[in-house]
């Protein structure tokens, strides 16, 4: 459930991005790297990846590795670790509510938070049915075409909702999708008041979903919890019991999280 790939914002800073993306090389498979393979994979030159992992290393997010002219994640990194810890938890509480939901729904759940604008899905269970929502955790789709956007848009502050709405550039990946902002603050309003929130073929055409959010112990929303089908399955009386569904799981795992 892949929208268009966004425009790269005009404040952008190239070298923070390249940065980025270097550190993202490194995973459980490939705890050391050298400049030559960072150089072939991100399509830069040695001598500008060797003057980034000694910057990066300078500030301890890597260090030396044990071979050669490699690299590896440093101290500092797992500092930020701990930093995401809680959203550990989050993963490992939801799990098993997701995959209960998935059961009684016989669809795709999925998981998202908010950053900026955008809704990030964090955790999926794909439907059994041969025809499924195909996507991946760590899809990023804009916050106001989605149901889960949408639930956690609703719960911001008016404040944080309007720094976050100041200059926004609407995008319409169907002819569904929401483009002017009072209406989409009205709909956030009606979200807000009532619990849920839905995705009518507004991200996609031909696919719906339902979604409520998640809470934590201290009642702060930290993430939103969502059924996506295609239109064919999804008539009113089964878009109804999705519904039903959604918010009864997000009320679980918010409990399994604290909430009271």
């Amino acid at each position: 459930m892949e929208g268009n790939r966004q425009q790269r914002p005009s404040w952008e800073l190239t070298s923070v991005r390249n940065a980025a993306r270097l550190l993202k090389e490194f995973s459980r498979t490939d705890r050391e790297l050298g400049v030559s393979e960072l150089s072939r994979r991100l399509g830069l030159a040695t001598s500008t990846v060797h003057r980034m992992l000694a910057t990066l290393a300078a500030e301890r997010l890597l260090e030396r590795g044990t071979a050669a002219g490699s690299y590896r994640l440093g101290l500092a990194m797992f500092d930020l670790g701990a930093a995401v810890a809680p959203r550990l938890d989050l993963h490992e509480a939801a799990l098993p509510v997701m995959a209960v939901l998935r059961q009684s729904t016989g669809e795709t759940v999925q998981l998202a938070v908010l950053d900026g604008l955008e809704s990030v899905y964090v955790d999926r269970l794909e439907s059994p049915h041969t025809v499924r929502i195909f996507s991946r955790v760590g899809t990023r789709l804009p916050a106001t075409t989605t149901a889960t956007g949408k639930a956690l848009l609703a719960a911001l502050s008016p404040a944080d909702l309007d720094a976050r709405l100041d200059g926004w550039r609407p995008q319409r990946p169907t002819p569904y999708s929401i483009v002017d902002v009072e209406v989409l603050r009205t709909r956030l309003r009606e979200i807000g008041e009532r619990g849920w929130a839905e995705n009518r073929e507004e991200s996609r055409v031909g696919v719906v979903s339902c979604a409520a959010p998640v809470r934590g112990a201290d009642g702060v929303v930290l993430a939103a919890l969502s059924v996506a089908a295609p239109t064919a399955r999804a008539a009113p009386v089964a878009l109804q019991r999705i519904r039903e569904a959604v918010v009864e799981a997000a009320a679980v795992l918010s409990r399994r999280l604290g909430h009271a």
